[in-house]
């Protein structure tokens, strides 16, 4: 019963501390010159909810270092982190972007081309051009201008020695992959939509809710493990689902 009661007495002893923290956040959310209606502005680090009014307007409850989102099934998810600016000022604008419409039944073949190959064929032939005019180039007979019948092809020649040695120098470059893109491509549409039963609309949200969190780039960090990605995605399944329940 005593460690019941102490409990009772840290949680809302935290409840207090956080409250006191806290002050109410205004703001208003457009689409360009448009005030949106409806729009569902999320606290992710106290749970707490709002939507906008007609007139575009919001007020939550908020403190400094919180992350806001702002979400709408036909807009892009937004997510700010508050400032003290932005608590003081008490009078956010928020400018959220329309989803590109997708087109439906559009069917992609994949064309591998060999784009390397294809330099080299165009390098060659000019290569040859090269060599053809200065074979074909009208000469006095008469005269010695110093110049070589037929000359050695000096550039192709360094080419074929020394070409793979430069070449190997640009190989190992890494670029930094992008969280959504590299989950697309490891798993297909049925994933998403069958395995974390989200809709179909709902997955670029989704994508972009695990992109704003700090740890998905962890996630990225270690390469080749679908298991570790594959447990990230259902664990911020949990969370975005939760904060998209109905109240």
């Amino acid at each position: 019963m005593k460690i019941k009661l102490l409990l009772i007495l840290v949680v809302a002893l935290n409840t207090v501390g956080y409250a006191q923290t806290n002050k109410m956040l205004r703001g208003k959310v457009f689409f360009q010159n448009f005030v949106l209606e409806n729009v569902d502005v999320i606290n992710a680090t106290s749970y707490a909810s709002a939507r906008t009014n007609f007139k575009g307007e919001f007020t939550l409850a908020a403190s400094v270092n919180d992350s806001i989102l702002f979400y709408s099934k036909d807009f892009n998810l937004k997510g700010i982190k508050l400032s003290s600016e932005d608590i003081e000022q008490n009078n956010m604008v928020i400018l959220i972007d329309k989803k590109a419409e997708e087109l439906k039944e559009v069917v992609i073949h994949q064309i591998n081309v060999d784009w390397k190959f294809d330099k080299i064929w165009e390098e060659n032939k000019r290569d040859e051009v090269t060599l053809y005019r200065n074979e074909n180039k009208i000469k006095n007979p008469g005269v010695n201008d110093g110049s070589i019948d037929k000359p050695l092809d000096l550039v192709k020649v360094g080419k074929l020695l020394f070409g793979d040695l430069f070449k190997a120098k640009k190989k190992g470059d890494d670029s930094t992959i992008d969280f959504k893109k590299a989950a697309v491509c490891q798993f297909d549409q049925k994933f998403f939509t069958e395995k974390l039963k989200l809709k179909k609309e709902e997955v670029g949200s989704f994508l972009d809710f695990c992109d704003f969190d700090p740890e998905s780039k962890a996630v990225m960090s270690e390469k080749s493990n679908s298991l570790l990605f594959m447990e990230y995605l259902f664990k911020k399944n949990a969370e975005f689902k939760k904060l998209h329940a109905p109240n």
